[in-house]
């Protein structure tokens, strides 16, 4: 997990550094340092995975072929416009 990936799952979820850090159960200034630059390799590896684990729970998938990014996990039964196939009937 990147810095710039916590960001931009925080940006995805509207949510403030005090969100992430209360759902992480990590102190502030821990989610801070994640998201400076090259936060995230200086930052203990137990609370990388308690943000990550905060940030999948709350609906965010993060993707790490090709370029690292993340996105929203798709809601059960949405169908997005790209996977519809020709014989779907709307």
């Amino acid at each position: 997990m990147r810095s710039a990936q916590i960001r931009a799952a925080r940006g995805l979820l509207g949510w403030t550094q005090d969100r992430l850090a209360t759902a992480a159960g990590l102190p502030v200034e821990s989610v801070k340092r994640m998201e400076e630059p090259d936060g995230a390799q200086r930052s203990a590896p137990q609370e990388l995975a308690a943000a990550a684990h905060a940030l999948r729970m709350a609906g965010v998938e993060f993707i790490n072929g090709g370029a690292p990014g993340v996105r929203l996990k798709p809601k059960a039964g949405f169908v997005a416009p790209g996977d519809l196939s020709s014989e779907t009937d709307l």
